[in-house]
């Protein structure tokens, strides 16, 4: 039998009323978007960039987000404290946009230069670069650039990063880095997984697998560009 929901009809009443402002703060979100597509969109990305991808938040996500939060605060005790004041604080991920290269040691390259951009528009970074990965040898490269990790038990791989703009705290986008290779692992899962797990055992299997054949893809496609690198530097 499953077990009944937390969440009260008055957590619901608010969420409806939460999601309801976002809906009518629509234009703030399209105008943070365009203004974050056009700081990723540097001359200075494009030699390590494959390409991009961005969007604001689907009303019907934030609804299924904001009860999941709702009902965990239940779970937890505490009281479900997101209000029309904070929502655009609280969750950070209203605007998302992807940078997806083609191999881990652009990487580096990328993160400078991200850092340099929201510094130069005088943006706020308040989480990251944090660096979400099951790989231990992902982790160890990440380690080395003193990228914090954090253990990814679903099997997801990316680099994220938190920030405001400037003077608009009320408004927060992320950003995430990561491979094309790991890019095919995250649309297949977030099209099975995302807003729920799949019931499908087998489904919940395969996609680990695929988690490792595409982190293997990764690691060959580094070896490639490696190995063309060294034949170019040869004398």
């Amino acid at each position: 039998m499953m077990a009944k929901s937390p969440v009260t009809k008055n957590d619901l009443k608010k969420i409806n009323r939460l999601v309801t402002h976002f809906k009518n703060n629509q234009e703030l979100f399209i105008r943070f978007s365009d203004n974050v597509r056009a700081l990723f969109s540097s001359d200075r990305l494009s030699p390590y960039v494959h390409s991009a991808k961005w969007r604001i938040k689907n009303p019907d996500h934030l609804r299924d987000k904001l009860i999941r939060k709702a009902s965990d605060m239940r779970l937890t005790g505490k009281k479900f404290d997101i209000t029309e004041e904070n929502l655009f604080e609280r969750i950070t991920d209203l605007v998302g946009f992807r940078i997806l290269h083609l191999h881990t040691s652009q990487f580096e390259a990328i993160n400078r230069i991200v850092l340099d951009l929201i510094n130069e528009e005088r943006w706020e970074l308040i989480e990251g670069p944090t660096a979400r990965t099951w790989d231990d040898e992902f982790r160890e490269y990440f380690n080395k650039l003193n990228i914090k990790t954090l253990d990814s038990q679903s099997m997801y791989t990316s680099v994220h990063y938190v920030f405001t703009a400037n003077k608009q705290k009320s408004c927060a986008a992320e950003l995430q880095v990561r491979t094309l290779a790991e890019e095919l692992w995250g649309e297949v899962d977030h099209k099975i997984n995302y807003p729920h797990p799949s019931a499908s055992s087998s489904c919940r299997e395969q996609i680990k697998v695929l988690a490792r054949i595409t982190s293997s893809c990764t690691r060959l496609v580094d070896s490639i560009f490696h190995s063309h690198q060294e034949n170019d530097e040869a004398p």
